[in-house]
Protein backbone atom coordinates (compact mmCIF):
# COMPACT_ATOMS: atom_id res chain seq x y z
CA UNK A 1 0.00 0.00 0.00
CA UNK A 2 2.64 2.31 0.95
CA UNK A 3 4.82 1.13 -2.90
CA UNK A 4 1.68 2.27 -4.33
CA UNK A 5 1.06 5.35 -2.48
CA UNK A 6 4.79 6.35 -3.55
CA UNK A 7 4.47 5.38 -7.10
CA UNK A 8 1.04 7.09 -7.84
CA UNK A 9 3.04 9.96 -6.05
CA UNK A 10 5.78 9.95 -8.57
CA UNK A 11 3.78 9.64 -11.58
CA UNK A 12 1.70 12.55 -10.44
CA UNK A 13 4.56 14.84 -9.77
CA UNK A 14 5.92 13.90 -13.31
CA UNK A 15 2.52 14.86 -15.05
CA UNK A 16 2.64 17.96 -13.44
CA UNK A 17 6.31 18.47 -14.29
CA UNK A 18 5.73 17.72 -18.09
CA UNK A 19 2.21 19.75 -18.23
CA UNK A 20 4.50 22.82 -16.92
CA UNK A 21 7.38 22.38 -19.68
CA UNK A 22 5.00 21.53 -22.17
CA UNK A 23 2.75 25.46 -21.19
CA UNK A 24 6.24 26.76 -20.79
CA UNK A 25 7.25 25.93 -24.42
CA UNK A 26 4.01 27.04 -26.27
CA UNK A 27 4.85 29.94 -28.59
CA UNK A 28 1.57 32.13 -28.43
CA UNK A 29 2.00 34.61 -31.27
CA UNK A 30 0.48 37.75 -29.22
CA UNK A 31 0.66 40.26 -31.65
CA UNK A 32 2.41 43.85 -30.46
CA UNK A 33 0.03 46.56 -29.52
CA UNK A 34 0.14 48.76 -32.82
CA UNK A 35 1.70 51.85 -32.84
CA UNK A 36 0.31 55.42 -33.70
CA UNK A 37 1.95 55.69 -36.98
CA UNK A 38 0.88 52.10 -37.50
CA UNK A 39 -2.82 52.24 -36.55
CA UNK A 40 -2.62 55.80 -39.18
CA UNK A 41 -1.14 53.74 -41.82
CA UNK A 42 -3.93 51.12 -41.74
CA UNK A 43 -6.33 53.71 -41.43
CA UNK A 44 -4.67 55.47 -44.64
CA UNK A 45 -4.84 52.98 -46.53
CA UNK A 46 -8.42 52.00 -45.84
CA UNK A 47 -9.91 55.63 -46.92
CA UNK A 48 -7.92 55.75 -49.87
CA UNK A 49 -8.73 52.66 -50.82
CA UNK A 50 -12.65 53.27 -50.36
CA UNK A 51 -12.39 56.81 -52.26
CA UNK A 52 -10.31 56.93 -54.30
CA UNK A 53 -11.25 60.76 -55.93
CA UNK A 54 -10.22 61.97 -52.04
CA UNK A 55 -7.79 64.92 -52.31
CA UNK A 56 -4.72 64.71 -49.85
CA UNK A 57 -6.04 67.27 -47.49
CA UNK A 58 -9.23 65.75 -46.96
CA UNK A 59 -7.25 62.14 -46.26
CA UNK A 60 -5.06 64.06 -43.76
CA UNK A 61 -8.18 65.48 -42.35
CA UNK A 62 -9.59 62.14 -42.04
CA UNK A 63 -6.15 60.69 -40.13
CA UNK A 64 -6.60 63.61 -37.53
CA UNK A 65 -10.09 62.66 -36.45
CA UNK A 66 -8.17 59.05 -35.70
CA UNK A 67 -8.77 58.51 -31.49
CA UNK A 68 -5.28 57.80 -31.30
CA UNK A 69 -4.65 61.11 -31.58
CA UNK A 70 -3.73 62.39 -28.42
CA UNK A 71 -3.02 66.48 -29.27
CA UNK A 72 -4.64 69.59 -30.86
CA UNK A 73 -3.68 68.46 -34.97
CA UNK A 74 -2.87 70.66 -37.12
CA UNK A 75 -3.79 70.02 -41.00
CA UNK A 76 -2.24 72.18 -43.56
CA UNK A 77 -1.33 71.89 -47.64
CA UNK A 78 2.20 71.46 -48.11
CA UNK A 79 4.36 72.38 -51.39
CA UNK A 80 7.68 70.80 -52.34
CA UNK A 81 10.58 72.17 -50.97
CA UNK A 82 11.36 72.25 -47.52
CA UNK A 83 9.31 70.09 -45.05
CA UNK A 84 10.09 69.39 -41.31
CA UNK A 85 11.01 66.22 -40.84
CA UNK A 86 13.89 65.95 -43.10
CA UNK A 87 17.27 66.87 -43.65
CA UNK A 88 16.69 68.00 -47.38
CA UNK A 89 13.76 69.70 -49.73
CA UNK A 90 11.43 67.11 -50.71
CA UNK A 91 9.95 67.29 -54.41
CA UNK A 92 8.59 65.00 -56.95
CA UNK A 93 5.14 65.34 -55.55
CA UNK A 94 1.92 67.20 -57.17
CA UNK A 95 0.22 67.25 -54.14
CA UNK A 96 0.46 67.09 -50.12
CA UNK A 97 -0.79 67.81 -46.90
CA UNK A 98 1.06 67.78 -43.50
CA UNK A 99 -0.68 66.20 -40.19
CA UNK A 100 0.95 67.53 -37.11
CA UNK A 101 0.68 68.38 -33.63
CA UNK A 102 0.45 72.23 -32.29
CA UNK A 103 3.16 71.71 -30.09
CA UNK A 104 6.54 71.11 -30.98
CA UNK A 105 7.65 69.23 -28.60
CA UNK A 106 5.80 65.77 -29.53
CA UNK A 107 7.59 63.95 -32.10
CA UNK A 108 5.20 63.48 -34.61
CA UNK A 109 4.51 64.58 -37.87
CA UNK A 110 2.61 62.88 -40.87
CA UNK A 111 2.28 63.69 -44.43
CA UNK A 112 -0.03 62.42 -47.37
CA UNK A 113 1.01 63.27 -50.58
CA UNK A 114 -0.07 62.26 -54.20
CA UNK A 115 2.40 61.39 -56.76
CA UNK A 116 2.17 61.31 -61.14
CA UNK A 117 6.00 60.02 -61.06
CA UNK A 118 7.79 56.94 -59.75
CA UNK A 119 5.78 56.40 -56.40
CA UNK A 120 8.94 53.81 -55.66
CA UNK A 121 11.73 56.20 -55.86
CA UNK A 122 9.84 58.76 -54.02
CA UNK A 123 9.38 56.64 -51.23
CA UNK A 124 13.15 55.94 -51.28
CA UNK A 125 13.95 59.73 -51.34
CA UNK A 126 11.21 59.86 -48.20
CA UNK A 127 13.36 56.81 -46.00
CA UNK A 128 16.50 58.63 -47.11
CA UNK A 129 15.66 62.56 -46.42
CA UNK A 130 13.76 61.77 -43.59
CA UNK A 131 15.37 62.74 -39.68
CA UNK A 132 14.51 61.28 -36.44
CA UNK A 133 15.95 64.31 -34.63
CA UNK A 134 13.96 67.39 -36.75
CA UNK A 135 12.16 68.21 -33.92
CA UNK A 136 14.84 69.83 -31.15
CA UNK A 137 13.49 68.39 -27.93
CA UNK A 138 12.91 64.87 -29.15
CA UNK A 139 13.12 62.09 -31.22
CA UNK A 140 10.89 59.83 -33.03
CA UNK A 141 10.72 56.27 -32.57
CA UNK A 142 9.64 54.69 -35.65
CA UNK A 143 9.06 55.57 -39.70
CA UNK A 144 6.16 54.40 -41.56
CA UNK A 145 5.39 54.52 -44.61
CA UNK A 146 2.24 53.63 -46.71
CA UNK A 147 1.21 53.91 -50.92
CA UNK A 148 -1.64 52.90 -52.56
CA UNK A 149 -1.01 53.69 -55.94
CA UNK A 150 -0.05 57.67 -55.94
CA UNK A 151 -1.10 58.36 -53.20
CA UNK A 152 1.62 58.27 -49.85
CA UNK A 153 0.95 58.41 -46.35
CA UNK A 154 4.29 58.74 -44.06
CA UNK A 155 4.86 59.60 -40.83
CA UNK A 156 7.80 59.86 -37.85
CA UNK A 157 6.30 59.44 -34.41
CA UNK A 158 7.04 58.27 -31.34
CA UNK A 159 6.33 54.30 -30.22
CA UNK A 160 2.78 55.92 -28.04
CA UNK A 161 0.96 58.95 -27.11
CA UNK A 162 2.14 59.08 -23.51
CA UNK A 163 1.49 62.72 -23.22
CA UNK A 164 1.32 63.45 -19.04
Amino acid sequence: NNKMKKIVSILLTALLISVTFMSCNKTEKKSEPATPAQILGEQFNSIVKANKSLSVLEVAENLSSNEIIEFSPVVLPVEPGYLAGFSEDVTGFDDGAVLAPMIGSIPFISYVFKTSGNTEDFISTLKNKADFRWNICTQADEMVIENYKDYVFFAMAPLSFDIE
